[in-house]
């Protein structure tokens, strides 16, 4: 696996799922290639797309692509299994991913969201021997899956599947002890297994590095995104942690604490674990923005936009900005909270396993209120 890891030569890797947008609100193809052109300047490699993030594999050609030497990053995409049909094979998805990315090749491609419901496809579509077939070929230089489901899942995936040479797992210092999310659970499987880890949500989907000030006293002056990112980046067996930066500014401060990545000692650990425990005392909606509820809202919700709101109302101690926000969603013509029908349709696409009907039944009354 040594190859694996000289290839992630610094652990920050670029996550494409939330680029910046421009005043249309379509992904901004100059600011991206900007970024990237730092990123890769100060010796960063590692972008990340997927076959389910919008306009984000035709992004990465315009904006790095079809602008650097093949050789100067490793680019990573994602098979989507859920949406496989006899009519749409694994093999037109692929083909598909290398014509909007104008790669010839992955260096990294993964199995996206391997969890209990996905697998019926995965297995239905061959998408296993498929991705061995792709790396036989050549067209897949290393092959692997993200996973959100339990750790005794992924010891059978593991032990079934020998042939995936890394996993991507979600990790943050929040997540770690969650009876939902299991963090430390998947991270002890896959060091069982003796996988090479790539983190996602280090930040739970920007949760961790906009906390009110009041919760993040204990870090002091030193900035709540870095302590979240070095959490997860020092731990053993971590090839890269995605950041799924959207501004220039992100991706200076996070560059910045990977140059160098410093362990964190005892003081900043206990710093942690209190910042931790104040925010489990709000109890916050650990939704980390995927948006893979929306699609199937027959109501077309934008959950996770109140579920973010209702987490700002929660750790703010000025209330008036998340509610005004939402007033304005509604003005908007959006579909409020109240409009859930409680079909379920979000619960089972829901990697993070949230109530979400229970939530949306209760965030009216918290977002209207005087």
């Amino acid at each position: 696996m040594d190859d694996l890891f000289q290839l992630c030569r610094k652990k920050l890797g670029f996550g494409l799922m939330r680029l910046p947008k421009d005043g249309s609100g379509k992904i901004s193809v100059e600011e991206t290639a900007a970024m990237a052109d730092r990123f890769i300047e100060n010796g960063f490699t590692y972008f990340d797309t997927a076959y389910v993030y919008p306009g984000s594999e035709e992004v990465f050609r315009e904006a790095i692509g079809s602008r650097h030497p093949r050789d100067s990053y490793t680019l990573a995409s994602k098979m989507a299994a859920w949406l496989l049909t006899d009519s749409f094979t694994p093999q037109m998805m692929f083909d598909e991913q290398l014509r909007r990315t104008g790669a010839e090749y992955f260096d990294f491609y993964l199995l996206h969201n391997l969890k209990a419901e996905h697998l019926p496809y995965n297995e239905r579509y061959s998408t296993y021997d498929f991705c061995i077939r792709m790396k036989e070929e050549g067209k897949i230089r290393h092959l692997g899956f993200s996973f959100h489901d339990t750790p005794e899942l992924l010891d059978r995936i593991l032990t079934e599947h020998p042939e995936m040479e890394f996993v991507q797992l979600q990790i943050n210092y929040l997540d770690w002890t969650s009876s939902r999310v299991q963090s430390e659970g998947i991270y002890r499987v896959a060091r069982k297994h003796s996988k090479p880890i790539i983190i996602m949500e280090p930040v739970k989907g920007g949760l961790l590095s906009n906390l009110s000030p009041s919760l993040t006293e204990p870090f002091g002056t030193v900035s709540p995104a870095s302590y979240a990112l070095r959490f997860a980046a020092t731990l053993e067996g971590v090839l890269t942690v995605l950041s799924g930066m959207s501004s220039m500014q992100q991706m200076e401060e996070n560059m910045a604490t990977f140059s160098p990545l410093k362990p964190l000692d005892e003081k900043e650990e206990a710093a942690i674990a209190e910042v931790k425990a104040r925010i489990e005392a709000l109890q916050e909606i650990q939704c980390t923005s995927c948006r893979y509820c929306v699609p199937g809202c027959p109501k077309q919700i934008d959950i996770p936009e109140i579920f973010k709101l209702l987490n700002e109302e929660a750790v703010l101690s000025d209330k008036t900005k998340p509610r005004s926000d939402y007033r304005k969603m509604i003005t908007e013509g959006k579909a409020g909270a109240s409009e859930c029908i409680r079909c379920g349709k979000c619960e089972k696409a829901c990697p993070q396993r949230l109530p979400i009907r229970d939530l949306l039944s209760g965030a009216e009354e918290r977002l209207v209120a005087e």
